[in-house]
């Protein structure tokens, strides 16, 4: 059995995408703030139901059962079960359900989503506004536990945590590119600090991309070995340094489904084994073996050197175990 569930997790993870970090992965949790501005709506909207309005906040609206019909910028849109709808700040929409026979059920949430308390983390890129979910079998059941579970009249610190899962699902299937920072205006207090988590978060979502990091430094409004000074001094590393780390991140997934040394250094394009371990270690503080090793002590419930007290630094420090 357990070799049967080892060739499973090594399958599915030989198909792992580049990109599987997440588009918003390089953004500190802490850098976000997630604002529900009511409750969620229950859509039960029988033939008789329209609307046209024009919301103040963002509004993601997901079909449950039955099918909506919307305008939104002047163009049709139908949702039909499992897709989703992002209604931008300030965007008017019309909507009816137009078939006699059901009701058009679903899940509206009015909210905002800023980036350092001021700046519109959707404002700055840009994405598909309807979208079919694609991990939909798995997000599906949580979509009808936040509907059938919100208060009638307030928002709860659960629906602030289970609405960002449903909002991150939204954004990885809607995401196109970032906006440059050249193509909105920027206070210089907080402009430097966003650039430097976009660009973190491009490096991230993408590691195994060469030469990503010096393009995104390229990218940036500001002098090239200025804003690589700021980088190290908000993330504690240079872009390429960043970079390198979450290759090897990617690397320890690999390894950790148990793929061979050798073969996690193909899939990370090098064609030096040698020179791959040594990296690793470097920034992981163990050779890939070493960390094949730790993963088979962690499931004979062993704690592996770094996580004895619940919280790992990288590289692992050699006292630690």
């Amino acid at each position: 059995m357990q070799k049967k569930m080892d060739e499973t997790e090594h399958q599915g993870l030989a198909g792992m995408t580049p990109s599987g970090n997440g588009v918003l992965a390089g953004i500190p949790a802490r850098a976000l703030d997630l604002t529900l501005t009511r409750s969620a709506i229950r859509m039960q909207h029988s033939h008789s139901w329209s609307i046209d309005k024009v919301n103040a906040v963002h509004d993601l609206v997901i079909c449950l059962e039955g099918q909506g019909d919307y305008i939104l910028d002047e163009e049709r849109v139908r949702l039909t079960p499992g897709m989703a709808m992002m209604i931008p700040a300030g965007t008017r929409f019309q909507g009816r359900n137009l078939d006699p026979q059901r009701a058009y059920t679903g899940l509206a949430q009015h909210f905002r989503l800023d980036l350092f308390g001021h700046h519109d983390l959707l404002g700055r890129m840009r994405y598909r506004q309807v979208v079919r979910l694609s991990r939909w079998p798995m997000i599906g059941p949580l979509v009808r536990h936040y509907r059938a579970t919100a208060p009638a009249g307030s928002t709860t610190l659960m629906m602030h945590h289970a609405f960002m899962v449903i909002l991150t699902e939204f954004i990885e299937d809607a995401f196109i590119t970032w906006t440059s920072p050249r193509d909105t205006a920027l206070d210089e207090s907080e402009g430097l600090s966003v650039a430097v988590m976009m660009a973190a978060t491009q490096i991230a979502a993408d590691p195994l991309q060469p030469g990503l990091a010096e393009r995104t430094v390229a990218a940036a409004p500001y002098n090239d070995d200025y804003f690589r000074r700021e980088f190290r001094r908000r993330l504690g590393s240079t872009p390429v340094k960043y970079q390198e780390f979450k290759r090897m991140e990617v690397g320890m997934q690999f390894l950790e489904a148990g793929c061979s040394v050798t073969e996690t250094a193909h899939r990370l394009g090098f064609a030096d084994t040698y020179y791959f371990s040594r990296l690793f270690k470097r920034h992981i503080g163990t050779s890939p073996r070493g960390w094949q090793e730790q993963m088979r002590r962690r499931r004979d419930g062993q704690w592996p050197r770094g996580e004895e007290d619940g919280q790992v630094i990288y590289p692992l420090r050699p006292s630690q175990g």
